[in-house]
């Protein structure tokens, strides 16, 4: 409808500007791309450099032929334009070839001359040029020279502390071959870096770092084997410097040896050794002992010290030094096998000690810090405990082996143990002059001295023993002034009366009292000898004696004295005199009182000072002589009573005591009047005492001889074997009774009648007066009052006797069948006190 719309009349038009307007597009569009090539083209005709991105904006138009045939059109333009520039210059090139032309036979003509020249030139120059030639081999050669000079400069250096290094090396001087590699690996090596042979050089340098510190360890090992080998003779003779000064060891020689002095070690910088002037050397004419570090060259541990400082590598050479010095010591301290049985062994023992601490205080003092104070103290404390147990268990062998010993190696060993003492004291005044502490070995001597003390006891044991043997137990009586003055010195007896009787004289006392006096002396000089030089006060020296002294005197001597007193084969007149020695044994103990406090200095009256224990311990042994006295005598009556052989069933007394008893009467007799001799025979004023202590000993020994014979006598009567016993064994047994009781009465010792000897009898006596008499009737009434008359008759040895007599009563009705009257009333008598008597018994009354 819309195309109906449209007049038909304007269509045509339409159209054609239509096109119109088509066809002006193109055109522009043709001026667009003409005016594009243009630009491409002048952009190839002014262009310098690549192309490139011109000619792709060319291919990658539409427009390429059109492009061709516009780039065409152009050359042809300039081709036109060359061929008018041609036709407007022609006239000037004719005129510019006809003159190069000419110039060109000028230059032919000028060229002949110059070869000529040239000809003449080389020919006058000839001469010059062999000159020259011979100049520039002459510079090249100088330079040749001067460079080779230059480079040797560098090099003879580097070569010559090459060199040093291996002749350093050689003679082993290894500090200074390690400075001399210092410098040539950080002066002298990079200067000639360009040089094949400075890598070798460089490449050797850790190889010969490395055999230094092998060589100077090497060294150090010798060193170590030296110092190990030698550590003995450097204690020797420190210790006897060490004698020398505190005035100890007398068997050092006093002959001084010709000084000799080991090398000085080497400046650890140059590795030089500075070489003492001669007037120094020439000025030892004096001849002087060794020193201790005189005896070692030093120098090894002191140059590994610096090397392996050098080398940053001092803390492992410390570690290795600490360590094996460790275990030398270690062997140092080991003792060596059965060291107790020789005095060479201990001081070997002491002298490798010394010697170790000593180079080890050396190397202290002078090695710059290689061992510092602290570790010598910890390695002195292993050392110190390691020898105290050591020491300790010495002195138990030494015990052990002195209990199983004769008297010879007892002494031997106590002599031995006193020289040990010696040298540990000796060993502690050397150490303490380097600055060790010594106490704990001080301790140990005190210790020491207690095993000493047990030694000499032992030993002492036997020379009491041997003293006992030879003593005869007799006093000692002097036949001249000389002998009794050798008496006196020997134990101090004052008796003025003594001294004014005529010869022979006698003490009191056997030989042994002397004898055991002076031995205890002995004792006491061989403990004083162990506490000198312990630096003990006097009153600590004076504890020590007395106590080591009482135990002598009352284990030792107090032993002895027991075993001698009970030796069987002693008689009584033996065992009385050892009881009247103990009396002068114990007087003898304020004498070995004074006589401590008069070599130990301490004053005797100090209430520091403790008492000897002697006087108790021989009065204890006094004691166990008489009971031993007593016992004796008992054993010798049981010997006779032995004998006793009653007829229990006799009829009628024999009219006379039996034989067996006469004759221990009679010894009784003889041996009381023997033992109250005997003191009464040594009456002195100052002897008062002793005496009335003996006759006590001897009324003592009289009572017990008299109780143990009354015993005896009642063990006969009431003994269980004895079934039967008659009125006329009873008789006879009064008749034995009776010669006791005269015995007792007859005063067989001074100052015993006063009845106390016939009261031992009195048991029997009213028990034989009870049935011999027949006074029941008395005995039944008074039973049980203090003033009855048969008081001390036991009822059950009535009943026992009477019993024995109803039994031989029975025996005779037996026999007769026939009794007369007077013996049936006794047998009917004898009933009815049996049965009161048991009546008694049970708790009942008697009746009248």
């Amino acid at each position: 409808m819309m195309a109906e719309a449209t007049p038909k009349g304007n269509v045509a038009g339409d159209w054609k500007l239509l096109g119109d307007k088509v066809q002006d597009a193109n055109t522009l569009r043709q001026e667009a791309v003409s005016a594009q090539h243009d630009h491409l083209i002048t952009e190839i005709e002014t262009s310098e450099g690549p192309l490139a991105t011109t000619l792709r904006a060319v291919y990658d138009g539409a427009e390429l032929e059109k492009f061709g045939n516009k780039l065409d059109s152009r050359i042809k333009s300039h081709d036109k334009e060359i061929e008018r520039m041609c036709n407007y210059h022609y006239q000037g090139f004719i005129d510019s070839i006809r003159e190069l032309q000419q110039v060109s036979g000028d230059a032919a003509k000028l060229k002949d001359d110059i070869g000529n020249v040239d000809k003449e030139l080389q020919k006058s120059c000839q001469p010059l040029l062999a000159k020259g030639e011979k100049l520039v081999k002459c510079r090249l050669v100088q330079k040749n020279i001067t460079s080779a000079i230059e480079n040797l400069s560098l090099c003879l250096p580097v070569l010559e502390m090459y060199g040093k290094l291996k002749e350093q090396m050689k003679t082993k001087r290894y500090y200074p071959a390690l400075k001399t590699l210092e410098q040539l690996e950080h002066t002298y090596l990079p200067r000639v870096m360009s040089h094949w042979f400075s890598q070798t050089m460089s490449d050797a340098i850790p190889k010969l770092r490395e055999r230094i510190k092998e060589a100077s360890m090497s060294e150090l090992k010798d060193f170590l084997e030296s110092i190990r080998k030698n550590s003995a003779k450097i204690g020797e003779v420190a210790m006897k410097h060490a004698a020398e000064q505190n005035n100890m060891d007398p068997t050092i020689a006093k002959k001084k040896i010709k000084k000799k002095r080991a090398p000085p070690p080497p400046n650890p910088f140059t590795g030089e050794i500075d070489h003492m002037p001669e007037a120094v050397r020439d000025d030892s004419g004096d001849e002087e002992e060794l020193s201790a570090q005189d005896l070692i060259d030093f120098s090894p541990v002191y140059r590994c010290l610096h090397i392996y400082s050098v080398l940053g590598d001092r803390e492992k050479f410390e570690n290795y030094y600490r360590t094996q010095r460790w275990k030398q010591a270690r062997l140092s301290l080991n003792p060596p096998p059965n060291m107790h049985e020789s005095i060479d062994a201990y001081r070997k023992y002491f002298h490798d000690i010394v010697g170790f601490f000593v180079v080890e205080d050396h190397i202290y003092h002078t090695s710059q810090g290689l061992v510092n104070r602290a570790y010598i103290d910890e390695l002195w404390e292993k050392a110190v405990e390691k020898m105290v147990a050591t020491l300790r268990s010495s002195a138990a062998k030494f015990v052990l082996a002195t209990l199983n010993s004769t008297t010879q190696q007892s002494c031997k060993r106590s002599d031995l143990m006193l020289e040990i003492k010696k040298l540990i004291v000796l060993f502690c005044h050397t150490l303490k002059g380097y600055g060790f502490s010594v106490g704990r070995l001080l301790e140990l001597l005190l210790e020491m001295r207690d095993r000493y003390s047990e030694i000499l006891s032992e030993q002492w044991v036997d020379v009491f023993n041997e003293i006992f043997q030879e003593d005869n137990y007799t006093p000692i009586c002097c036949s001249t002034e000389e002998e009794f003055n050798i008496i006196t010195s020997q134990l101090p007896y004052h008796d003025k009366q003594l001294q004014k009787e005529p010869f022979p004289r006698c003490f009191p006392y056997s030989q042994f009292v002397p004898s055991v006096y002076n031995q205890v002396k002995e004792y006491i000089n061989a403990c004083l000898k162990f506490s000198a030089d312990l630096h003990l006060s006097h009153t600590e020296i004076d504890d020590m004696i007395r106590k080591s002294t009482n135990s002598l005197l009352t284990k030792t001597l107090g032993g002895c004295l027991s075993q001698l007193i009970k030796r069987p084969n002693f008689g009584l007149l033996q065992l009385i005199q050892i009881s009247i020695n103990m009396n002068y044994l114990e007087k003898s103990c304020s004498l070995l009182e004074d006589y401590i406090s008069s070599i130990t200095g301490a004053e005797k009256d100090s209430v520091h000072v403790s008492r000897l224990h002697g006087t108790s311990m021989f009065k204890d042994a006094r004691n166990d002589a008489e009971q031993h006295i007593y016992h004796q005598l008992n054993l010798k009556i049981d010997e006779f009573l032995e004998l006793a052989s009653y007829d229990w069933m006799l009829n009628e007394p024999k009219g006379r005591a039996s034989g067996f008893l006469m004759d221990l009467v009679a010894f009784l007799q003889s041996t009381f009047m023997s033992f109250t001799n005997l003191p009464r025979y040594f009456y002195t004023s100052e002897d008062v005492a002793r005496d009335k202590n003996t006759e006590k000993v001897a009324r003592t020994a009289c009572m017990s001889a008299c109780q143990h014979i009354a015993s005896v006598l009642m063990e006969f009567l009431v003994d269980n074997d004895v079934r039967q016993m008659t009125m006329g064994s009873l008789q006879q047994f009064n008749l034995d009774l009776i010669q006791c009781e005269e015995f007792a009465e007859s005063e067989p010792v001074p100052g015993s009648n006063d009845g106390t000897l016939k009261l031992a009898f009195a048991d029997l006596r009213q028990l034989l007066d009870l049935f011999l008499n027949w006074d029941w009737s008395i005995y039944l009434a008074d039973f049980g009052k203090q003033q009855s008359k048969y008081i001390r008759v036991q009822r059950h040895t009535a009943i026992n006797l009477l019993e024995k007599l109803n039994n031989a009563d029975k025996k005779k009705n037996n026999l007769f069948t026939s009794l007369k009257k007077n013996e049936r009333d006794k047998k009917k008598l004898v009933d009815t006190v049996l049965k009161q008597l048991r009546g008694l018994e049970n708790g009942t009354t008697p009746q009248g």
